[in-house]
């Protein structure tokens, strides 16, 4: 519905956003690929929180069940951010925000996929 589609865009940029910002402050102090674990790890609790109570408030699944699929989604998208992100910090000569950028957008559509039809899948 639009209503999903309108929050999982304002969960998935704020959540993006506090990944952002915790690798630009880790960064100085750790590798850019431990910051970005760093990022994804504060970021997941934003996004389980605002997918799970606005963007999927309709799931037919428990929260503990939801917890352990997004879990499981977030891990994945996260392993095709960082091998992608890796890849354009290393391959590449973007900066390393940008890399990170890029690899956030393509991670997102995969954990949405991941999200809409198994993590907060609906009632049938």
């Amino acid at each position: 519905s639009m209503r999903t589609g309108f929050w999982f865009l304002v969960v998935g940029a704020t959540a993006a956003a506090v990944h952002m910002a915790v690798f630009m402050l880790a960064t100085p102090y750790m590798w850019p690929e431990v910051a970005n674990a760093a990022g994804f790890c504060v970021a997941f609790v934003v996004s389980f929180a605002g997918h799970r109570f606005l963007s999927f408030s309709d799931a037919a699944t428990s929260l503990w069940q939801s917890f352990r699929r997004f879990a499981a989604t977030a891990l994945a998208g996260f392993a095709a951010n960082e091998v992608m992100f890796v890849a354009l910090l290393r391959g590449s000569n973007l900066p390393d925000w940008l890399a990170l950028f890029f690899a956030l957008v393509f991670a997102s559509a995969q954990t949405f996929l991941l999200s809409r039809f198994w993590a907060f899948r609906r009632a049938r």
